[in-house]
């Protein structure tokens, strides 16, 4: 069993003291201060951390992001924060993007005019591939 210490001396010398909203509530010994055990938060694997950066780099939302990897735009968020992530601002392209079967994917390519006048970025995505795919807006010139 994991050793409880407390967060404020550190010291192990605890007593249980009842319980606070469903979770059991200790006493330290030493400097008789009161606390609860924070829960662990759940882990998620950083396979998807990376794979949310990179997809957030590349121009797509959060939201599309958490409905990609099924990860909450709130914990991308969050990851951005911490590792001071910047998405480069262009307003020449906006990207767009598909999840595709390997099949598809070299169907997608068999096409000529896929990727005419544009640039794309291919990411494994578990069984599949995500393609994201950038075009430049033509500014109108009169």
């Amino acid at each position: 069993m994991k050793q409880i210490a407390c967060p404020k001396c550190t010291s192990e010398e605890v007593a249980k003291s009842g319980v606070v909203k469903g979770r059991q509530r200790f006493r330290c010994k030493q400097c008789n201060y009161f606390f609860t055990v924070m829960k662990e938060g759940k882990k998620i694997d950083p396979y998807y951390v990376i794979k949310a950066l990179q997809l957030y780099i590349e121009g797509v939302t959060l939201r599309e992001i958490e409905r990609i990897l099924g990860i909450s735009h709130v914990s991308v968020l969050n990851w951005v924060k911490k590792y001071n992530i910047k998405a480069p601002e262009n307003p020449d392209y906006r990207p767009t993007y598909k999840v595709l079967s390997q099949p598809e994917l070299v169907d997608f390519f068999s096409n000529k005019d896929s990727l005419k006048s544009s640039g794309c970025i291919i990411t494994e995505l578990g069984d599949k591939f995500m393609l994201i795919k950038w075009e430049r807006f033509r500014k109108n010139t009169l």
